[in-house]
């Protein structure tokens, strides 16, 4: 990586920083929390969808394990949050590589590793609501312990910043992924993998790496919706709303690229508020708009916001 790469990124969390400074409002500041963990648990998804070409439809499996298990060691085992939330990462990247690797050593691909991981996810939700140990139908409550060693903030602002740190780490890690012999090899496997095969790729390998860096990223965002919130149930954790998000925001904004993720994360989540503020609080009126745009962006080419640009200045 170098510099002239390096700076759009340094420039969007710069500028990014700053909007606490102008945006006071908890409504405001809520909203802009929010979206930033969409836009990571999307970038989770971009790794492995994006880059890799393996479509997803259960990254709730990975963003409900890290959220799940960093409330249970905090509620059950009274483990410091900043170490839940490590072990919240660990465990969710350990996830995704079971599932990667029994995905991928069965030679799934397409809608069958769609399919999948969409099965995986909903075993979880299940399970996760019959369990003790997570609160079963009930959820489970962190309590609200406000002090900065209990990863608890007076402020939002500073759970947006936290927010933003981690949004940054993971698109410089997909830079890096990017630049590197692993991305390229990735992608190569995305775009033909008997012919990287025959180049001497260890597909298995290459897609087991991506799916377990995927998952760490989403079980991040997972671990600080569960920080933010301080409340848990297995339709939150486990929920389809967290999947289509992931999967819709990096095809909206740009699959594999840095950027995508972060757009379509803010375009997704503002349409959904600007939704929800005309027609009311309606249940699943913002799953009914993300799967409308879903369709038009598959059927009519350019399918994402960056080719639409494109497009235009051609044009």
């Amino acid at each position: 990586m170098n510099a002239k790469e390096l700076f759009p990124i340094v420039l969007f969390a710069v500028l990014a920083a700053c909007v606490p400074i102008f945006v006071t409002a908890g409504t405001w500041l809520n909203f802009a929390v929010f979206t930033l963990i969409i836009c990571l648990a999307a970038q989770g998804w971009n790794i492995l969808g994006g880059y890799g070409g393996q479509y997803s439809f259960g990254h709730a499996a990975f963003f409900g394990t890290g959220a799940y298990l960093t409330a249970i060691l905090q509620t059950k085992f009274g483990v410091n949050p900043y170490v839940g939330f490590l072990f919240g990462i660990a465990a969710a990247s350990m996830v995704g590589t079971i599932i990667g690797f029994l995905s991928f050593r069965s030679g799934l691909r397409g809608s069958y590793f769609a399919l999948v991981t969409l099965a995986f996810a909903e075993v979880l939700r299940v399970v996760s609501n019959a369990m003790e140990i997570t609160g079963g139908a009930a959820g489970i409550l962190i309590t609200l312990d406000v002090r900065v060693e209990n990863f608890q903030f007076t402020s939002r602002a500073v759970f947006y910043w936290v927010a933003l740190g981690l949004v940054t780490i993971a698109m410089l890690l997909t830079l890096a992924l990017e630049r590197s012999r692993l991305g390229a090899q990735l992608v190569a496997v995305r775009e033909n993998e008997n012919a990287a095969r025959a180049l001497g790729v260890d597909a298995l390998a290459v897609k087991l790496a991506a799916i377990a860096l995927s998952a760490a990223i989403t079980g991040a965002a997972g671990a600080l919706y569960a920080q933010y919130f301080l409340y848990l149930d297995s339709t939150i954790a486990y929920g389809s709303w967290i999947s289509v998000e992931a999967l819709l925001a990096p095809i909206i904004g740009g699959a594999g690229t840095v950027f995508g993720p972060v757009v379509g994360g803010i375009i997704l989540h503002s349409l959904s508020e600007f939704t929800k503020s005309l027609v009311g609080r309606i249940p699943g009126v913002d799953l009914v708009i993300f799967g409308v745009l879903l369709i038009l962006v598959v059927r009519f080419p350019p399918r994402d916001i960056p080719g639409v640009i494109r497009a235009w200045r051609k044009r």
